[in-house]
């Protein structure tokens, strides 16, 4: 009688050796990425966005470094004798009515406005967010007065009060820089107070109340951080905000006053020379073009990339 035992053991090695095969690491070239990584990677397949970034660093470059770069010119060195030039190889953009090189004045006028769309948008930033963050978390009556306030700020018509404080405070550079920073924190703290309202509810915060964290520690070590993508996008955009806005003010004649140049104020200057000396209106009004278009489409591109729920399709 044959053994049982002998026909049924090639039966069972021949179940085993079909096993199917467990399943591997999840496949696709995100699967190893940190959440920087991934953020990055989006940001580099905005083409126009990583355009915009090269053009601001060498905007931002071209300001920084301008006494270099205007070839020992000085923005306020006048030469009446080569009054209103064309465009040349000496003055690249041409002289204004007191003979001044225009290319010089462009390259400090953005300095200046670089330097106020930057402050402007940081300090917005920190206002709205401290604002936003106490009235999301805490609610209540704390909730209520910061946001009537806030209300309070966004029904003023601000471009007036921008005009008269202004021309109280004299128009330097500081006083525009504080004017400007008191109207443009309150889309931040509203921001921020949507997400504080929507993340305090979530089960790690719980978890970090529950195991004793302070409400300081539970804000800025739990909460805040999630929250940087929206507020860094919003502060990009208030850079190009704040630079036309300070451009609209030097041009009416009430932002950073003469001869410290703003790209504003050259608009101003060259009004009454639009059609005898047009470069005088070309040049700062294609460099507040390119500027804000830059900004712009950088904040397009930041928004995509600390979006978490964007895909990134194909392979480096």
């Amino acid at each position: 009688m044959p053994d049982v035992r002998d026909e049924a053991e090639p039966s069972i090695a021949l179940q085993e050796e079909f096993v199917p095969p467990s399943p591997g690491p999840i496949e696709g070239p995100d699967r190893a990425l940190t959440t920087r990584q991934l953020a990055w990677r989006r940001f580099k397949r905005h083409k126009l966005a990583v355009a915009s970034a090269i053009v601001l660093v060498i905007i931002s470059l071209g300001a920084i470094f301008a006494g270099v770069v205007t070839r020992g010119h000085t923005f306020s060195g006048i030469d009446l004798l080569q009054s209103l030039e064309t465009p040349s190889s000496q003055h690249w953009f041409g002289t204004d009515v007191l003979g001044r090189d225009e290319f010089t004045r462009v390259v400090y006028g953005g300095r200046i406005s670089l330097m106020i769309g930057i402050t402007v948008a940081a300090s917005a930033a920190l206002i709205g967010t401290f604002t936003g963050a106490i009235a999301g978390y805490y609610g209540g009556w704390i909730d209520n007065v910061l946001m009537r306030v806030t209300d309070l700020f966004l029904s003023i018509p601000f471009l007036v009060i921008l005009i008269i404080a202004s021309r109280a405070l004299g128009g330097s550079l500081f006083d525009i820089v504080v004017i400007l920073s008191l109207f443009f924190w309150m889309p931040d703290a509203r921001i921020v107070r949507g997400l504080f309202l929507s993340l305090k509810e979530k089960e790690f915060v719980e978890s970090a109340r529950s195991s004793g964290a302070s409400n300081k520690r539970i804000i800025f070590y739990h909460i805040l951080p999630n929250t940087m993508g929206p507020i860094i996008v919003s502060t990009t955009l208030n850079v190009a905000a704040a630079i036309l806005t300070e451009s609209a003010l030097s041009f009416l004649g009430f932002g950073v006053q003469p001869p410290t140049p703003t790209w504003g104020n050259l608009l101003e200057d060259a009004r009454q020379f639009v059609f005898i000396a047009p470069w005088l209106v070309w040049f700062p009004g294609l460099a507040i073009l390119v500027t804000v278009l830059a900004v712009n489409f950088l904040g397009d591109g930041l928004r995509d990339a600390l979006d978490p729920h964007q895909k990134i399709v194909g392979k480096e």
